[in-house]
């Protein structure tokens, strides 16, 4: 599964259930993330036992893209049967608080940094 533009890149791993997002989200609006609203959906409703969400190397995310991780981390944090842990790294400005606001919504959720 994967969606790739000359911006952004986002691929799914079934095998490592890792979700990888590369490149910058400066999308306008829910209906242009309707797509990764869509996958991030997809990979949800196969109810893995632990997803993977690697964002270190999404350089930038809009509040509209924030929105979509939160939904999904809201998602997620409904079936008690999957695990999440989210990636970050401490080199992108943008990644220190929104990520700790999506542990505020799951707070089983594991937070590593690089």
């Amino acid at each position: 599964m994967e969606i790739k533009t000359e911006t952004y890149e986002i691929n799914y791993d079934d095998a490592t259930k890792t979700i990888r997002f590369q490149g910058s989200l400066r999308l306008s609006g829910m209906d242009e993330y309707r797509p990764i609203v869509q996958l991030l959906h997809e990979i949800a409703e196969k109810k893995p036992s632990h997803i993977t969400l690697n964002l270190r190397e999404l350089k930038f995310l809009n509040s509209s893209g924030i929105n979509v991780l939160s939904k999904f981390t809201i998602e997620v944090r409904k079936n008690k049967e999957i695990a999440m842990t989210v990636q970050g790294s401490k080199n992108v400005p943008w990644q220190g608080k929104s990520l700790k606001n999506l542990q505020r919504l799951m707070p089983a959720l594991e937070l590593e940094w690089e």
